[in-house]
């Protein structure tokens, strides 16, 4: 992948020292193309959730390497002074749960950290109005996040992530609250906007009705991830 899109190598993270230490992560190395949707799934325990903080700049990893975008980020240590920066500028969230802000309306709610960036807040929103169109919420642009449907919301939550155009973005259960129908329509947004703006996405789950969908999968087993072909073809 020539250092684009997510690449990781010989990832650990070990918490504690000793004879009590856990070893979280045992060696993690995993690779997504721009443009590509991978899932990551894993029974409770695994290490997903630590792979995750690792790579969202949340939890210093013990030893490895991590590229994002085209810049290396870790290895064997930070190389990025400004982990703020590098949340807001290089990686996109997704979570299960929108964290809306509940006394912004929508697009200030996805303008909001272009303007933390130092965009003008009218070019701010002017992105973030783009977004809202391209995932078909637009009408809801002036409405308060509480006026909105789950579905919805969940789309303004994904505008949010892709505002600033991160090359990488990490989706967390963003289906688990979701009905078949509603969790279907969000996988196929994230393969559409992977796709639109060359932006790495993984997805951990364990909703059973998207895993069909990816066609990569990294089955994480006692802090190894292992690959494995998807069932199914995505949205071709």
């Amino acid at each position: 992948m020539s250092g684009k899109g997510i690449h990781i190598e010989g990832l650990k993270k070990r918490y504690g020292e000793g004879d009590t230490a856990v070893h979280a992560l045992r060696g993690v190395d995993m690779q997504v193309a721009p443009g590509e949707v991978v899932g990551l799934i894993g029974p409770s325990g695994s290490g997903k959730s630590t792979l995750l903080k690792c790579l969202g700049a949340v939890i210093d990893p013990t030893a490895g390497r991590m590229v994002l975008g085209d810049e290396v980020i870790f290895d064997n240590g930070w190389k990025v002074r400004d982990l703020r920066a590098l949340r807001r500028d290089k990686i996109g969230f997704v979570f299960q749960a929108p964290y809306l802000i509940p006394f912004l309306d929508v697009t200030d709610n996805v303008a909001l950290l272009p303007m933390l960036a130092g965009i003008p807040n009218s070019k701010a929103r002017a992105k973030a109005l783009e977004l809202l169109t391209a995932l078909d919420v637009q009408h809801r642009a002036r409405a308060m996040p509480s006026q909105l449907s789950g579905g919805e919301q969940q789309r303004v939550a994904i505008a949010r992530g892709l505002v600033n155009r991160p090359p990488v973005i990490l989706a967390d259960e963003p289906t688990a609250p979701l009905d078949s129908e509603r969790a279907m329509a969000v996988i196929r947004i994230l393969n559409d906007m992977a796709s639109q703006f060359e932006t790495a996405i993984i997805v951990v789950t364990h909703d059973e009705k998207i895993i069909p969908t990816f066609k990569r999968i990294y089955h994480i087993r006692d802090g190894v991830a292992h690959e494995e072909v998807g069932e199914g073809r995505g949205f071709e």
